[in-house]
């Protein structure tokens, strides 16, 4: 059984993170007779060092527009039963034997095909040949799943819901006390509302800035910062345009390490999610994990995830978004028991289970093609 990780040499986090939570489980729950293969990118040396599983390099990149044939030829011989895709493209079998399975994270690009370049609708409206062709579908939420069956058109059967889990080490690692490392590293002085995730459109920044300003006009110029920490992706200038209104009071982190997100959501106010559509929200799950409270959307998968461990907002209202703050900063109480449930309710996903379930899929997937 073969794992597509060519994503670990372009991204950090996303379906990356993904990958990894799964290759995490892979070593404690695989059995003597799972033999998994890891298909890495040859760019990715990092991870071929690392890999405890055998690795097999390719040389298509990710996201390239002939990706499905290339790599096609590149597995052609591999002697697999499985090829997962975590990110739902799967190769071309040109002859092959080996069953397919795709992971579907979101369908935001049906849902909001607007907010996409015209380039990334058209690489994403593959998913429509890859739900037909895979022989398992991996949904990571009920949410996903009724959207895969809605816009896709894909057989309900095929369907497996996979949620993710958290990383063991956000859980493990102690409190992040030191305030000078979050002073030195970004310039946050002060207390903090944060949003994680890469700065694009469906994240609803926009209304988030604008909500913030509302609760800045009511706390006064010396209140909180908006802290965002990501990477930017596409059709920013209005975000920067919206930014630019409050000055310092919006922080651009740029992309973070993991230790530094630790830090981050120790010592934040509140994780703000206030996506338009998440297919899960793996953010609120994090600084659920680490105690911090989440003013999340009551829309998609968000609901399914944070349950009574955070504030659910409409993410089209920006008074309620704004009440929501200034809720949590006006009530200590209020973060600390979010805190709480948050820590436990995240406890419920583990990336351990997420494997053991997915190792399931190879092996229904491979009754299927055989």
């Amino acid at each position: 059984m073969a794992i597509d990780a060519r994503l670990l040499a372009y991204q950090q986090g996303g379906t990356a993170t993904y990958i990894r939570g799964l290759l995490q489980g892979f070593r404690q729950v695989a059995g003597a007779d799972d033999e998994v293969i890891v298909l890495v990118s040859r760019r990715d040396r990092q991870s071929r060092l690392m890999c405890p599983f055998r690795h097999h390099v390719v040389w298509t990149p990710c996201h390239h527009r002939l990706e499905r044939w290339t790599l096609g030829a590149e597995l052609r011989r591999l002697s697999v039963d499985v090829v997962h895709s975590p990110d739902f493209i799967p190769p071309a079998r040109l002859g092959a034997a080996w069953a397919r399975v795709v992971t579907v994270h979101d369908l935001a690009f049906l849902r909001f095909p607007e907010l996409l370049t015209a380039e990334s609708r058209r690489y994403y409206g593959q998913i429509y040949r890859a739900v037909r062709e895979a022989d398992r579908i991996i949904a990571v939420s009920e949410a996903t799943r009724r959207d895969i069956l809605e816009l896709t058109g894909a057989r309900a059967e095929k369907i497996a819901v996979i949620a993710e889990g958290v990383d063991p080490v956000l859980r493990t690692l102690p409190p992040d006390g030191s305030a000078r490392r979050l002073v030195e590293r970004f310039g946050l002085d002060r207390p903090y509302f944060l949003f994680v995730g890469t700065l694009e459109p469906r994240k609803n920044l926009i209304r988030l800035i604008t909500a913030f300003e509302l609760f800045r006009q009511r706390v006064g110029p010396h209140g909180p910062l908006l802290a965002l920490a990501g990477q930017r992706g596409w059709l920013l200038d209005d975000l920067d345009q919206a930014a630019a209104r409050l000055g310092d009071a919006v922080r651009f982190l740029g992309g973070v390490t993991r230790e530094d997100l630790v830090a981050l959501y120790d010592r934040a106010i509140a994780l703000v999610l206030v996506s338009l559509y998440e297919g899960f929200g793996l953010p609120a799950l994090e600084a659920m994990a680490r105690g911090c409270p989440v003013v999340g959307a009551n829309v998609a998968a968000l609901p399914e995830v944070i349950g009574d461990a955070g504030l659910l907002v409409e993410p089209t209202d920006v008074e309620e978004i704004a009440q929501a703050l200034a809720c949590l900063w006006d009530d200590p109480t209020l973060r600390r028991e979010l805190g709480e449930r948050g820590r436990c309710r995240a406890g419920r996903f583990d990336w351990l289970t997420a494997a053991r379930e997915t190792l399931a899929v190879y092996r229904q997937a491979m009754a299927c093609g055989s």
